[in-house]
């Protein structure tokens, strides 16, 4: 049986005193996949998708139901080149992490994090929590005052989703 959450997460988020709710569901792989196990808004679950820009990994965060609009994010950036990283690339960033499941702390991988900004319209979101069973919901304050995300818009329309 796994720990309730990722160590390093519950640490960070206990040591912030943020208020979090440790969601169990059945196993799940994509981010709507999640959300639907969850009953959520897909617009409220928060994914992760890494990027490479000029050869440095970052962590983008935005609502599941949207996608990363590469040419937006690489004039955010203010990058030559702007591409979703390979798993391969970023697999060993998040050695206690289930691959993929990742929580978008990137702060506590030294990664910068960026923020769509659709996501801040949110009281709540709900993120993965290292494993593929398991996510916490929490405030969206409370997530910017511990991550200190930029926040800027590089998202696409939303993909079509029944949640």
């Amino acid at each position: 049986m796994p720990p309730l959450l990722l160590r390093r997460l519950q640490d960070f988020l206990d040591a912030q005193r943020i208020h979090y709710e440790v969601l169990d569901h059945h196993e799940a792989y994509t981010a709507p996949e999640v959300a639907h196990t969850l009953h959520v808004p897909g617009k409220m679950l928060a994914k992760v998708v890494m990027v490479s820009a000029d050869g440095k990994l970052l962590m983008t965060v935005l609502p599941s139901t949207w996608q990363v609009d590469l040419a937006r994010l690489q004039e955010v950036l203010g990058a030559r080149y702007v591409r979703l990283a390979s798993e391969s690339e970023f697999k060993g960033l998040f050695p206690d992490c289930e691959t993929g499941s990742m929580p978008p702390f990137g702060n506590l991988y030294g990664l910068d994090v960026y923020v769509d900004r659709s996501l801040t319209e949110d009281e709540e979101i709900v993120v993965q929590a290292g494993f593929h069973s398991r996510a916490v919901k929490l405030r969206y304050d409370d997530f910017a005052r511990a991550v200190e995300p930029k926040v800027a818009e590089f998202h696409r329309a939303p993909a079509e989703s029944a949640y």
